[in-house]
């Protein structure tokens, strides 16, 4: 490599940018420097740079070409940006958006052939090595952060030493034998329709020394893998979509066709994981899809989590309306059951019509009533399924339906639809459209309650994976129309919880329901870690008091609610005046944050929380002060939290935000910056405000 590799420095108010070709001649990124960095020298003593090539593709019958296996996502045949071998051309479409330090790829590969098909089997969306280059001891100096995503206990980060994970210094490299790295690898991945329903799509990698950090997210709501590995004594990652090695996926590209990858975006920060979050999070605030909900951040009320449960009816919504209107909510949202006669409705969705001997008033007459409390009304709507016993599934064509092998794909009692066919995407318009004009309804929470992980079977050369991929992006397009087509309409993200917190799906809906965990103490665990992967303004956590809680733990859910989305639940018709109160005030508390969500920045002065932790905290920095959400759920009634952003800011006042009656003791050390809290004996949880 020349002492000055570098022919392309894209220079923003934020990033460099530096790019180089390899021997090969495929462009390759050669580094991104932060803000008033410079290039650093290699620490390595074998190699002088790690850069590989920006692409990775691979074709129908191809291997690899260096020391990791086929099974990684690095090492394709691609030799520069037009393989005239194979008849293909590829374009990296690379984006900065502002002064964000954020870098956002996506890759398209196009037959420039006259007469040949091509089969593309895996094309990564990014690939750049040289990560650790400023370290010779890369193995103990950087640590790899990834996170958990499962039902009920969702975005919980871990932190894994580099060996621990396979990723070690073992000597190859010093044989001199031509070797660049090993085969190790370590990555995650999903396969299937539940993009989040095991892991985030995201991955930090971070300087021990909390000086240097890279993070990324996969923006797909489907299949996806990234991984990390050695590449010339140095670490390298590699994100983008399905691959046929492990999600069936192969896409025939006909003369003249092309394919764009899922996006994955990067950023790199002089600093800590919590600043590599801030850089993530003004991103994401530039690609979601402008709407007013997302400005106002209006509280919802939802009767299904440790309220109605699925089981609505005249009596028992009028019964809400009055307590839900005090309270300060301003939707209504009816979720499951609204649509059957009988609580036996799982397997036989599919119609949307609501039910007359629930509601036997009329459904109408019932909107208008929740209207008449100036609350807008909503409802919940799982659009991408059908029952087994629906009707519907013998109105559409067969063809609408996934099929395997030639027989429909049947996930736990239910039909799963295919967008890309027209009259699927017809259907449920007419059913959207149906409830906004008749009904008047405001806002819709789109549930999915099944994983279909096989794809489906089509006509034509292109896999299963493939097909669900397509399938996928046309969903999205869907709701895209929907918006385009009824402006004030809010949609609610919503997958058994947050089994789709991915931002393919959130830069279009305009909220995310965060969790169908039901317990509040252990909801603190989770709604402390959303900012890491959720703008605050986006994520929807619940609130549910119940009667016969005590006032610590009905102000303990609520505050679980507080810096994001309210989605507030529970009995409120069957409160007490003093435990509406405590709720009231809670409502009114936030309505006193929510102005200052859509520009807050997270801290967690705490570190970030543990599933079992005692004591949580969570901060959002904003322009009025600094919001502090701590809870103790168990250990020591005393907490001393170190705030070391407010050193040297002038005098700072603590006061106690929510609840207000319950008791709380915060004190001020200013020599130190440290705020000493006691708290009662009890389980509890506090909101306070920071000034100086």
């Amino acid at each position: 490599m020349a002492e000055n590799p570098v022919f392309i420095s894209w220079k923003t108010t934020s990033l460099t940018i530096n790019f180089t070709k390899n021997e090969s001649g495929a462009i390759c990124l050669f580094e991104i420097l932060p803000l008033n960095h410079c290039h650093q020298k290699s620490a390595s003593h074998l190699f002088a740079s790690s850069e590989l090539p920006l692409v990775s593709v691979r074709l129908s019958g191809e291997g690899n070409t260096n020391d990791k296996t086929a099974k990684s996502l690095v090492g394709g045949y691609l030799s520069s940006s037009a393989d005239e071998r194979a008849g293909i051309s590829v374009t990296a479409h690379l984006s900065i958006y502002g002064d964000v330090p954020v870098i956002r790829s996506a890759v398209t590969i196009r037959n420039e052939s006259k007469s040949s098909d091509v089969i593309v089997t895996q094309l990564s969306s990014l690939t750049i090595g040289g990560l650790t280059t400023r370290s010779n001891e890369w193995n103990k100096d950087y640590v790899l952060r990834t996170a958990t995503n499962t039902w009920f206990r969702e975005a919980q980060w871990r932190k894994h030493s580099l060996p621990y994970l396979g990723i070690d210094k073992n000597g190859i490299c010093e044989l001199h034998d031509g070797h660049s790295g090993s085969q190790a690898t370590f990555g995650l991945q999903n396969r299937g329709s539940f993009s989040t329903g095991s892991y985030l799509p995201m991955g930090i990698l971070e300087s021990e020394s909390n000086s240097d950090t890279w993070a990324w997210q996969v923006e797909h709501n489907g299949s996806w893998r990234w991984e990390i590995g050695d590449y010339k004594d140095s670490i390298y990652i590699a994100a983008g979509g399905p691959t046929k090695a492990d999600h069936d996926w192969r896409h025939t590209l006909r003369p003249g066709d092309s394919f764009t990858s899922p996006p994955i975006a990067l950023t790199r920060v002089s600093g800590c994981f919590q600043d590599a979050v801030r850089a993530l999070n003004d991103y994401r605030r530039r690609i979601i899809r402008p709407h007013d909900d997302n400005k106002r951040l209006p509280i919802i009320f939802n009767d299904y989590m440790n309220c109605l449960m699925g089981d609505p009816d005249e009596d028992k919504i009028e019964a809400l309306l009055d307590p839900v209107a005090q309270s300060g909510a301003e939707y209504f949202v009816i979720d499951a059951g609204w649509y059957a006669d009988d609580s036996n409705w799982w397997d036989d969705v599919g119609l949307w019509e609501p039910s007359k001997k629930r509601f036997p008033s009329g459904f109408k007459t019932l909107m208008v009533k929740i209207k008449s409390k100036g609350l807008i009304p909503g409802l919940w709507l799982e659009p991408e399924v059908v029952g087994v016993r629906s009707v519907v599934g013998e109105r559409l064509p067969e063809d609408a339906f996934f099929h395997e092998n030639g027989q429909r794909v049947i996930e736990r009692g239910r039909f799963q639809l295919d967008f890309r066919h027209p009259e699927v995407q017809a259907w449920m318009t007419k059913v959207v459209d149906r409830l906004v004009v008749h009904y008047g309804v405001g806002y819709f929470k789109f549930d999915y309650n099944i994983e279909v992980v096989q794809g489906t079977d089509a006509p034509g050369s292109s896999s299963a994976g493939a097909n669900q991929l397509l399938h996928q992006r046309c969903y999205l397009d869907w709701v895209r129309s929907l918006l385009d087509k009824h402006q004030n309409l809010v949609i609610e993200n919503c997958s058994s919880g947050a089994q789709r917190m991915d931002y393919a799906m959130l830069s279009v809906h305009s909220l995310q329901s965060t969790s169908d965990q039901q317990d509040p103490i252990l909801y603190a665990a989770i709604a402390a870690a959303l900012p890491t992967c959720v703008l605050p303004e986006q994520s929807a956590s619940w609130a549910y008091p119940q009667p016969e809680w005590s006032d610590e733990l009905n102000a303990f859910t609520v505050v679980n609610s507080l810096f994001g989305r309210v989605y507030l639940s529970g009995r409120l018709d069957r409160l007490s005046p003093s435990q509406m109160e405590l709720i009231v005030e809670g409502m009114q508390a936030y309505k006193t944050i929510r102005p200052h969500l859509v520009t807050a920045h997270a801290i967690w002065p705490l570190g970030p929380p543990r599933w079992h932790d005692d004591w949580i905290s969570l901060g959002l920095e904003t322009s009025n002060g600094l919001y502090l959400a701590v809870w103790r759920r168990g250990g020591s009634t005393l907490k001393e939290i170190s705030l070391p952003r407010l050193a040297g800011c002038g005098k700072v006042q603590v006061n106690v935000m929510y609840p207000k009656r319950l008791p709380t003791q915060a004190i001020w050390k200013e020599g130190d910056n440290i705020l000493e809290l006691k708290f009662p004996v009890t389980r509890c949880a506090r909101v306070l405000h920071i000034t100086s």
